[in-house]
């Protein structure tokens, strides 16, 4: 049974990767969507690709991290009602040690996500409260869950994300409103090109010798997460290849 259908999704870090992929699958069921992301281009391709499903597509260009421009965005969106949120923007800069760590990388991980993530956040939340209906789907990561060698303020970053889910479910407690955070472990998108700013090499070496997971696995969970009846709410779920176990366990041929 499709609970979705005719709802209405935002998604940040709509443009590629597991955002994009969420795309693809809502859309599929039916889904009418609100897509943001930085890059036009690639939210223009997107859209255009949708329209085979006949479902309500509009795209926005916004960075979340600016918090002045996330506000203009409220304003446009103003009479809308928005039935489930995906935070999916977010990025790992870097895998420097603390002690050599570069400070503006640090600022662009904290901006994203955690500020353009709560950003986001603090516009929707109080209009689903308004309908008391809703349900929220923030990207965690296992490496909120386990810091590793040089991850440092990305781990924090995802660790934030994992605290203020707990806190969003301890916040609406009362309301019909439902709050998930998925925690995905090794997943082959742009996460490790973005990481290591275009070096394809260092990218591919991460994803050698095993088999992670795919942008479409996760979206695939997303989906059955939002898809359960009124009275289930999926709070916390980690999910990894199955040969990974933690960040510092993955079977490598």
């Amino acid at each position: 049974m499709n609970f979705l259908e005719n709802n209405l999704a935002l998604i940040t870090g709509a443009s590629s990767g597991i955002g994009a992929a969420c795309v693809r699958v809502l859309a599929k069921n039916k889904v009418n969507l609100l897509l943001l992301a930085r890059r036009e281009d690639k939210l223009k391709e997107l859209k255009k690709e949708l329209d085979a499903y006949g479902v309500k597509v509009e795209i926005f260009v916004l960075d979340v991290s600016k918090k002045e421009k996330v506000q203009d965005f409220a304003k446009k969106i103003e009479n809308y009602n928005i039935d489930i949120l995906i935070n999916s923007a977010g990025l790992a800069l870097g895998l420097e040690s603390i002690q050599d760590g570069i400070l503006e990388n640090w600022d662009k991980m904290i901006d994203v996500n955690i500020k353009g993530f709560l950003y986001i956040s603090r516009i929707i939340i109080p209009k689903m409260l308004k309908q008391n209906k809703g349900h929220i789907i923030n990207l965690g990561s296992v490496a909120g869950l386990y810091s590793y060698p040089n991850g440092n303020v990305y781990c924090a970053t995802k660790s934030a994300v994992h605290s203020l889910s707990k806190a969003m479910n301890a916040d609406l407690f009362g309301s019909a409103i439902k709050v998930s955070n998925i925690a995905p472990g090794a997943v082959e998108t742009e996460f490790s090109s973005v990481r290591f700013k275009g070096d394809e090499k260092k990218s591919a070496e991460v994803y050698e010798g095993y088999k992670p997971l795919e942008a479409y696995d996760i979206a695939d969970l997303i989906f059955y997460v939002l898809n359960t009846p009124k009275h289930v709410n999926i709070q916390d779920i980690n999910i990894m290849p199955t040969a990974q176990r933690n960040p510092y366990l993955v079977a490598k041929s």
